[in-house]
């Protein structure tokens, strides 16, 4: 059946003027016209983001992988050599032993005899907040910041005209001055005590009971002197270089990041979907989400949303000019009804945060056009006029 010019026009601006159709919220024109402001883009209504259109192939294969890991060892470094030294600190509890060559001494009684161990052990004391021990006929000797042996060595020099040949060991108790924070997603969050032996970060993370999190979701910080550093935590595990010894005053940070992705449009499933603890393809992804809908989607047009370097653009042979941020918006179009690209939805990764979007076939908007039509053009009595058709359903519309 043909619809006469007129009554094409009565038909459309039945649909653009009413707002008897069906509708799941506030009409878009009352809503523009009630606002008491409105903030509006340019004229065309655009968003105004310019973004790139790049098509899914194995050039783009060849770069996308390419990840920039974040270092630990880079940006601190003690990945390699021994490990940190531990001076004595404030706080520290440290117990000072004095031997003497013989009884008779400033120590050691005369009637005590030559024995072996000829020494007294002093009580146990807290390095105070100024730093310092005090020792007997010595007085008090700086301790915070300096390594034992010098200590050591400066009590015999004040004690070697009054003791008979001193000789000092100081024994470390507890130490609260050498310690490392571990916070977050571990299982028991606490302050470890650093030891000669010297602990890495995966130490101390052990010690603290490990992760409570799956370790590709898991992000290790390092916090130091006012400096910062992240690492994932399976790069981590697998880079023995980025295990790095911590130092005094440390403090580890292991968090949690779930990694979603959203998918939209023809796809058997909409919404947020979770990683979980495994690395996802843009295939994998789909298969996740549903797949595509037969009935819907549109093959050739399914959209991956995300943000890229724009050095990566450029790897490409992108003129990136326009572009003045460091990173750029980035659709990816895979054709699905190219059979090689299923092979190269399973190479392409998912990142966290991307957007995937199946578009609708064209024939699907059609459909939707003519269920609009079918519907203002049908009357119950079945008058086959295209004008009575036209007026009537204008009529029913408007009332």
């Amino acid at each position: 059946m043909r619809f006469p010019a007129t009554s094409i026009a009565l038909l459309t601006a039945a649909l653009t003027g009413c707002t008897a159709l069906p509708n799941a919220g506030p009409d878009p024109r009352a809503v523009e016209t009630q606002a008491a402001v409105k903030v509006t883009s340019a004229k065309s209504k655009a968003v105004g983001i310019d973004y790139a259109l790049v098509d899914l192939n194995k050039a783009v294969l060849n770069f996308v992988a390419e990840t920039k890991a974040t270092s630990l060892a880079g940006g601190f470094g003690g990945g390699r050599g021994g490990p940190p030294s531990l001076p004595l600190g404030v706080g520290d509890v440290v117990q000072v032993a004095v031997f003497e060559s013989q009884a008779g001494g400033l120590f050691i009684p005369a009637d005590a005899g030559s024995r072996p161990g000829n020494y007294v052990s002093l009580p146990q004391q807290t390095i105070e907040r100024d730093g310092t021990i005090s020792v007997p006929y010595a007085g008090r000797v700086r301790a915070a910041g300096r390594p034992v042996e010098q200590i050591q060595s400066e009590i015999e020099d004040l004690l070697a005209n009054r003791a008979i040949e001193p000789q000092v060991l100081i024994t470390k108790i507890s130490s609260r001055s050498a310690q490392v924070a571990v916070l977050g997603d571990v299982r028991s969050p606490a302050k470890i005590e650093l030891t000669e032996a010297g602990e890495r970060v995966l130490d101390v993370i052990s010690e603290a009971g490990g992760l409570s999190a799956p370790g590709a979701e898991t992000y290790v910080t390092l916090q130091r002197s006012g400096r910062s550093g992240t690492i994932q935590y399976d790069h981590l595990v697998a880079t023995p270089v980025e295990n790095i010894y911590v130092a005094p005053g440390d403090t580890i940070l292991v968090d949690r990041e779930r990694r979603t992705y959203l998918a939209f449009g023809a796809s058997g499933l909409n919404g947020r979907f979770d990683f979980e603890d495994s690395d996802l393809t843009l295939g994998e992804a789909l298969g996740k989400a549903g797949g595509l809908l037969d009935s819907r989607a549109d093959p050739a047009q399914v959209l991956l949303y995300r943000v890229v370097g724009k050095e990566f653009l450029s790897k490409l042979g992108v003129d990136v000019s326009r572009f003045t941020t460091a990173t750029v918006p980035v659709i990816f179009r895979a054709n699905l009804r190219d059979p090689a690209a299923f092979f190269a939805v399973q190479k392409f990764p998912m990142q966290d945060k991307d957007i995937l979007y199946v578009s609708n076939s064209d024939s699907v908007e059609l459909i939707k056009f003519l269920d609009v039509v079918n519907s203002v053009t049908s009357t119950a009595s079945g008058v086959t006029s295209d004008a009575v058709s036209t007026r009537d359903a204008v009529r029913d519309l408007t009332r």
